[in-house]
């Protein structure tokens, strides 16, 4: 049951993502850019939790995954700041 939440939280973050992505390419707003680009990363980060938890729980990945979170947030926070009008 736990693999099937992982993974359903990362076909939802991919699928906000692309969403996000392809409203950008079709109004050029900066930040859908940046929150697409977020996204990824959180789609990344929860992919990396998937694999930590289900296919190789003798590795320890909370730091990367964190890590990784962390980066994709510090992007929509940067779209945030600088790109609002």
């Amino acid at each position: 049951m736990a693999s099937a939440v992982y993974f359903l939280g990362t076909v939802v973050t991919l699928l906000c993502a692309s969403l996000l992505l392809r409203a950008y390419l079709q109004t050029k707003t900066k930040l859908l850019l940046w929150s697409g680009l977020c996204f990824v990363g959180l789609t990344i980060a929860n992919a990396l939790l998937w694999v930590d938890l289900m296919l190789l729980p003798q590795l320890n990945l909370y730091t990367l995954r964190l890590a990784t979170a962390a980066g994709a947030m510090l992007l929509l926070l940067y779209g945030l700041i600088f790109e609002s009008e």
